[in-house]
């Protein structure tokens, strides 16, 4: 047995808790780049079983999840918001600055 863990089997344990999964997505959209967002998006699809897995919930096809997760993909809202469902989330949006919402 190895006397270490590597940092994607670490980082695979982790992701399999919902609330960390929410929280590793959500930090790759606020602080990250449309690559950064779909390398977590694979990742966290990845903890909860993997593209075949994600493919039959979600019925996207498989081959067009790895495209459209890729580095030059660029999946549309409707197809995020399956995968999102698929593996128990939702995409929600809240306001950046608090006093932008009561100014309108």
């Amino acid at each position: 047995m190895k006397p270490y863990v590597t940092h994607h089997a670490f980082l695979m344990k982790y992701l399999k808790d919902p609330e960390h999964a929410a929280g590793y997505l959500n930090v790759s959209l606020e602080e990250g780049t449309r690559e950064s967002f779909l390398l977590a998006m694979r990742n966290v699809l990845e903890a909860y079983g993997g593209m075949t897995k994600i493919s039959r919930l979600s019925k996207l096809h498989r081959v067009s999840l790895y495209k459209m997760l890729s580095k030059k993909g660029n999946p549309g809202i409707n197809s995020l918001m399956t995968l999102l469902n698929s593996i128990g989330f939702q995409l929600v949006i809240s306001a950046k600055n608090p006093k932008l919402r009561k100014a309108a």
